[in-house]
């Protein structure tokens, strides 16, 4: 088992702690067992050395977005640490990306922490999972953008513990100026719908940004 690989495990069984934790009533006694086993975890964590977030590529002159193969069983993620996607990131959503065709995929559970008005999901966390499913449509148009503007109408509520699968797709580009649509259904109803605007950057200039000094 690979490092990855471990750090993958745990971060899931860490989402999993955090949403058993929300939605259970636990004792004092208890609570002062696990804050008692959880503080010397922690002393762990910290004694490991500094992560930086890798870039996407170690060659910034032949940089290009990964994108994936067409088809559900060939998932995807932008980065292992996305607070979306991200397998690796124990307080992520843990959703999935793929794509069918040009339209960009994702599929996810929304667990009791991501809880907003009772039993439903907070919006800020529907628009995280527009927003992510939009950076696939990019990755297979092979574009990087940052997002400008973000439009959501929310056409009933995001229930928890039910599966939820977005859908993007590019409307136009013009210039720099790139649009993109998506919504997202919960037992085939329609949930929400969006409207994005994205500015595209050089991938060159915008990966030597996010380089440490010295490389």
């Amino acid at each position: 088992m690979t490092n990855e690989t471990r750090r993958v495990e745990l971060a899931s069984q860490l989402r999993e702690l955090g949403h058993e934790f929300v939605a259970r009533d636990i004792s004092d006694d208890r609570l002062e067992e696990m804050s008692s086993r959880l503080g010397k975890l922690l002393l762990i964590v910290r004694s490991g050395t500094p992560r930086v977030r890798a870039a996407p590529s170690d060659s910034l002159a032949s940089f290009k977005m990964a994108i994936p193969e067409v088809g559900k069983d060939e998932r995807h993620q932008l980065f292992s640490d996305s607070i979306v996607t991200g397998a690796a990131n124990p307080m992520g959503l843990g959703g999935y990306l793929w794509r069918e065709g040009d339209v960009a995929v994702l599929e996810v559970t929304l667990g009791k922490a991501f809880e907003g008005a009772p039993g439903r999901a907070h919006g800020g966390i529907v628009a995280a999972l527009i927003d992510e499913t939009m950076g696939l449509v990019l990755a297979i148009n092979s574009q990087l953008a940052f997002t400008a503007q973000l439009d959501i109408t929310f056409v009933a509520p995001t229930p928890i513990n039910v599966p939820l699968t977005a859908r993007a797709w590019l409307r136009e580009q013009n210039g720099r100026k790139i649009s993109i649509e998506a919504n997202v259904e919960a037992g085939g109803g329609l949930i929400a719908k969006a409207t994005a605007l994205f500015i595209s950057v050089d991938p060159k200039k915008f990966l030597e940004d996010l380089s440490p000094p010295n490389q």
